[in-house]
């Protein structure tokens, strides 16, 4: 309990009586795409918040999901995977991981249970290790993909390679967000390396996003979903306008919602928009569920699909999009 000894103590209270002082801060998670960061974060806030999609680079916004608790407030900060850039889109993003390092008071990197240590991985804690001040905490995901001799196998090995690249680990942490296991236990962890503060946002607030980023952020995700391979990147949302639709009688209100959905080529239209218009109708069914739990109200979705060429190598179009 030596951090309390900072704190002075009101006259009332003796230093032994006096409670245990509330922390707040910024936790982020890293790692190569897909090693299981947005589903963490869901898991942690209790609410889906962060897009999760089993395709790799699918966050491209900073997305906190809140973690409330009587002693402390956990902020979590969702930055795309670091990644060797090939575009213009993927430096920007890389910027965005490092810029979000150094502001951050703890790291979770995260590393699939059920894959073998990489070079990607290598090159995300040798960048880490060069971050010297935030506690790092090792984070083994997918713990439910494995059994128990290999799991041991990989926190052996992540102990080794953080010795071997000059990583001194604050904890390694197995998690299964999908199990639900050890994921309460992995905030008890990450808690006490926040910084002593009030809290930073309202008891009920879940994230910091203007709603609209998270609405576009739900229909990209459900955007994603049938076309596995074909469009990896080549989707934006921009939701344009989201109105109360007027003269609805107070308790019957409905939203509606216009988005447009960016393509980078013509030829990519139809697949988003699928034979008579089958697939882009699935799309606006599976966002407009997400986006009414979200929001809590009825919701009317009004879904384009538009070309803006190459607008990931674009920089005046990136700006456009939000990027």
């Amino acid at each position: 309990m030596g951090a309390m000894s900072a704190r002075t103590s009101s006259p009332e209270t003796s230093p032994e009586t006096a409670e245990t002082p509330h922390r707040a801060g910024f936790a982020c998670f890293v790692g190569r795409p897909n090693a299981g960061k947005s589903t963490l974060t869901n898991a942690l806030v209790g609410q889906k918040v962060a897009i999760t999609s089993n395709r790799p680079q699918t966050t491209r916004h900073t997305v906190r999901g809140i973690v409330h608790r009587p002693e402390a407030q956990l902020i979590l900060v969702d930055t795309p995977g670091l990644h060797k850039p090939r575009t213009l889109l993927g430096e920007r993003l890389n910027d965005v991981v490092r810029t979000t390092w150094a502001e951050v008071d703890v790291i979770g990197f995260c590393l699939p249970a059920n894959e073998k240590l990489g070079p990607g991985d290598r090159f995300i804690i040798k960048e880490l290790a060069a971050i010297r001040k935030t506690p790092k905490v090792a984070v083994v995901t997918k713990t439910d993909l494995v059994d128990s001799k290999t799991l041991a196998e990989q926190l052996i090995a992540i102990d080794r390679i953080g010795r071997e690249l000059g990583m001194e680990w604050a904890e390694i942490v197995p998690v299964s967000a999908v199990g639900d296991q050890q994921v309460g236990l992995l905030a008890d962890l990450l808690v006490p390396l926040l910084p002593q503060s009030p809290p930073l946002y309202p008891e009920g607030d879940l994230t910091d996003e203007p709603e609209q980023v998270m609405v576009a952020e739900l229909i990209r995700e459900a955007a994603l979903e049938g076309v596995r391979d074909e469009l990896p990147h080549s989707i934006a949302v921009v939701v344009e306008e989201m109105l109360p639709r007027e003269d609805r009688p107070a308790d019957k209100p409905l939203l509606d919602i216009h988005a447009n959905v960016y393509i980078e080529r013509p030829s990519q239209k139809g697949i988003i928009i699928g034979p008579k218009g089958k697939r882009l109708k699935e799309v606006g069914t599976k966002s407009r569920k997400h986006i009414e739990a979200l929001l809590g109200t009825p919701v009317f979705l009004d879904l384009h699909v538009k070309v803006a060429k190459d607008w990931q190598r674009d920089p005046k179009q990136l700006r456009k999009l939000g990027f």
